[in-house]
């Protein structure tokens, strides 16, 4: 092989090797995209998992509070209730005390 015939390869190997580099960078670039589009689709899933997951937990436990609300509510209701039939019962037992006090008062003053 004479001195040029090695130049020349020697020259084909040196552009064989830019396209390869120039090649390699590209897919660098693809790769480093790709992967930081899979990073922010990660996120996004994770972020979207973790709303959904507090939104579910959040109306369990709305549900739950209205249940106990709701059972609050309906005791009160009947103490309520019981108050007012015991009131009742007792207003008539008051206005003849009332009576009876208001003439004793009459009485004494006379």
């Amino acid at each position: 092989m004479s001195r040029t015939d090695v130049l020349v390869e020697i020259k084909e190997a040196e552009a064989s090797a830019k396209v390869a580099i120039g090649e390699a960078e590209a897919g660098k670039k693809v790769a480093v995209a790709n992967a930081r589009k899979e990073a922010v689709d990660r996120i996004q899933a994770a972020e979207a998992a973790a709303r959904s997951r507090s939104e579910a937990k959040l109306a369990e436990e709305k549900s739950t509070l209205a249940v106990k609300r709701d059972e609050i509510l309906e005791g009160g209701r009947k103490e309520a209730d019981k108050l007012s039939k015991s009131s009742k019962t007792k207003i008539p037992k008051v206005k003849e005390f009332l009576n009876t006090e208001f003439e004793r008062a009459l009485d004494a003053a006379s």
